[in-house]
């Protein structure tokens, strides 16, 4: 199999300061890519800032051949977003893949969280990721070409004590993706979702030391790489990817059933089918799944 390379692609990674985004940059960079390095350089629960981060980064992607520049705006805005996208191509000229890595944490029970904690969390993973998709599109469209991949957990899909906002950020993410597929098609724009776990420094605090040591950053990256490179033919896709562990993630409909009677007795008497998921099947996308419920109700 043919080397993956990103000979004069263009990227933008965000929250590439460390952990996940860091890794992400190095790879990409190594492989022939020239990399914005984004990162606020703010704690993990979202307060201050610092230039540093990123440009650590951008010394070791030079300092191993690679091309690399720093960017210190943050995501939460759609101006901040604009002034990375715009550091892209004053840099190179142009711009192909979007990595939006970019995250905080302010977990807290339900009954705990403030409107701020949610606000913030929601901001900076689900409007952040908008935020640059948005600020990039114009230009992957006028490639008719690229390449985003966003970042979920298993906290969205699954749901986890103690992150409401996040899970419902991430779940979001989800969503936004999907549809960014959809709308991309047409312009060789792919996007997917990835749903890792690895050490950084959100699970430094809730993760022992001998199994973040499974769980490196750099065992993510190679799935980004490659749902970032030009074969990639995969879009609308999630992925659970941690330690080496890669799988593909799917929101599934069972086979369902079409009541004659809309009583809710009617539908406890069918609530053993109506739950069964013997036969269920995941969906391209909303008219589809609609469609099998159209045959039930026209059936």
């Amino acid at each position: 199999m043919a080397d993956i390379r990103f000979d004069n692609r263009v990227a933008i990674v965000t929250g590439a300061g460390g952990g996940l985004g860091r890794s992400h940059a190095l790879l990409l960079a190594s492989r022939g890519a020239k990399v914005v390095v984004n990162d606020l350089g703010g704690s993990f629960d979202g307060q201050g800032s610092s230039q540093s981060m990123a440009d650590k980064v951008v010394e070791e992607i030079r300092a191993a051949g690679g091309e690399a520049v720093a960017s210190y705006d943050g995501v939460d805005t759609l101006e901040g977003a604009e002034k990375i996208v715009a550091k892209a191509k004053e840099a190179f000229g142009k711009l192909d893949i979007v990595i939006n890595n970019a995250g905080i944490l302010r977990d807290v029970s339900f009954v705990k969280m403030t409107i701020e904690d949610w606000d913030k969390v929601l901001q900076v993973h689900l409007t952040g990721t908008m935020n640059v998709s948005k600020a990039a599109w114009g230009l992957l469209r006028d490639n008719k070409f690229g390449r985003v991949v966003n970042t979920t957990s298993a906290a969205g899909l699954y749901g986890n004590f103690g992150q409401a906002n996040y899970s419902a950020a991430k779940l979001g993410i989800v969503g936004l993706s999907n549809t960014l597929a959809i709308e991309g098609a047409k312009y060789d724009i792919k996007v997917n979702t990835i749903a890792p776990i690895a050490k950084s420094r959100m699970t430094e605090t809730v993760m022992p030391p001998e199994v973040l040591e499974k769980l490196l950053p750099e065992y993510v990256s190679p799935l980004v790489a490659y749902l970032a490179s030009e074969g990639c033919a995969s879009s609308g896709e999630v992925y659970a990817v941690g330690g080496g562990y890669i799988s593909r993630v799917a929101i599934v409909e069972g086979a369902g059933v079409g009541l004659k009677q809309h009583s809710p007795e009617d539908v406890a008497s069918a609530w053993e089918q109506i739950s069964d998921l013997s036969k269920a099947r995941p969906f391209e996308n909303a008219m589809t799944a609609a469609g099998q419920a159209m045959q039930h109700v026209l059936g």
